[in-house]
């Protein structure tokens, strides 16, 4: 297994790369689209019955977490191919990380406040701004402490649930203690928005620009501050294994066809570990204390032996030559990743907010996929055309022009 030329375009990576940033919409759409706490509780708005808890339930099994561990792997991939391609033309690698993460970051906060509260490039950001010290790490080394940071994970989960579950006991029990009981209907109160605040979110979002930027306000400083804080373990872990498969080039598509296939086989398997969690979230009435155990579980055990998977199944269909047309399609949107995440957070937004065509909140789940096949459509239909003319997507020219301090080459030169 060896690792592909770094001056090279990766055409695997850039295609699951593409498979990523298009499932990712799977889920944003639903916070974009009604009150964001319907992302994990399909009780909460959009319907949870027929088609719509179809919708959630295949989602939940088969896309949620495992998109955007996939996108997270692919990061991490990238910051080691950029390192070196900047180190063979003689540029400092540190510089020229540090650069992108910081203008990454300024990205991420215009994009949280004023377009759309769940971005991820804010965390992102941050992280890369960490993992820079172990981009020469060995693969042993990265996948070692990878996958100590998901156990911690599992254990921090696993002991949440155990103190939470003895707090709702004690408040509960034949005779519970007031400062237990406070402490349990605390938890309750803060692990979950009540259905009360519906009415503001939806007027907020229905309303105009300013409306919209003070409902979104909130939203974008609980994620930074709270939920991403929680999340720096498992979106470093991903990013060092990324960095770890990179080396070993398994995203290059140096591994052999079987080797691939090992990867992919046990898919269906890791799905059917989701029906227990499917069951026991539905007869909890996805009750955040139930939430807290199967996050854990499925965080370490399931999601990203998935996204390992998907990865492969993408590589052995670039690699097969068939329908040779989408996987040029997939790569391109790939390519243009960050174009094609900040331009469907822009145009979604308008789509649904008030100050656009105000669809905010007038959607079931289910409705929700004939907007993401649009944009999926979309993705496949503009990326490849723009890069036959130009060297970048617009935003990522806007990266790299601000990451370097000058205007970069746009338009594409003709050999």
């Amino acid at each position: 297994m060896t690792q592909s030329p770094p001056a090279a375009r990766l055409r695997t990576l850039d295609a699951v790369r593409g498979v990523a940033v298009m499932g990712i919409f799977l889920l944003n759409v639903i916070d974009m689209a009604m009150p964001g706490y319907a992302y994990v509780d399909p009780n909460f708005y959009g319907g949870a019955s027929g088609a719509n808890w179809w919708e959630w339930a295949i989602v939940y099994v088969v896309a949620d977490g495992k998109m955007r561990g996939l996108f997270t792997m692919m990061f991490g991939a990238s910051t080691v191919l950029i390192a070196e391609r900047a180190l063979a033309s003689g540029e400092s690698p540190a510089r020229v990380h540090y650069a992108r993460m910081a203008t990454l970051f300024a990205f991420g906060m215009i994009h949280a406040y004023l377009i759309w509260s769940g971005d991820i490039l804010v965390l992102y950001s941050v992280c890369g701004a960490l993992l820079f010290v172990a981009w020469r790490w060995r693969p042993r080394v990265l996948l070692t402490i990878g996958i100590a940071l998901l156990a911690f994970k599992l254990v921090d989960g696993v002991t949440a649930y155990q103190q939470v579950a003895t707090l709702r006991s004690a408040a509960e029990g034949p005779t519970p203690s007031p400062p237990a009981t406070a402490a349990w209907h605390a938890f309750q109160r803060d692990a979950a928005p009540s259905r009360d605040t519906i009415p503001a979110t939806l007027a907020g979002f229905r309303g105009g620009y300013a409306d919209a930027f003070r409902t979104r306000r909130p939203d974008a400083w609980l994620l930074q501050s709270v939920i991403n804080v929680e999340m720096l373990p498992d979106t470093i872990a991903l990013m060092l294994i990324g960095i770890a498969l990179f080396r070993l080039g398994f995203f290059s598509g140096a591994w052999s066809r079987r080797a691939y296939w090992i990867a992919a086989a046990p898919i269906p398997v890791f799905w059917l570990g989701y029906v227990p969690l499917v069951t026991w979230l539905q007869r909890t009435d996805f009750a955040p204390l139930t939430m807290i155990a199967t996050e854990a579980i499925q965080l370490t055990l399931l999601r990203p032996f998935l996204s390992i998977g998907y990865a492969a199944l993408v590589i052995l269909f670039v690699q097969g030559g068939r329908a040779r047309w989408l996987a040029d399609r997939v790569a391109a949107a790939g390519r243009m990743a960050f174009s094609n995440y900040l331009g469907t957070s822009i145009a979604v937004t308008l789509f649904f907010n008030g100050y656009g065509l105000g669809w905010y909140g007038y959607l079931q789940r289910w409705q929700c996929l004939i907007v993401v096949a649009v944009v999926w459509a979309v993705m496949l239909a503009w990326s490849k055309p723009w890069l036959d003319r130009f060297a970048y997507g617009p935003f990522e020219w806007l990266w790299r022009s601000a990451a370097r301090g000058r205007l970069q080459p746009f338009v594409r030169r003709e050999a």
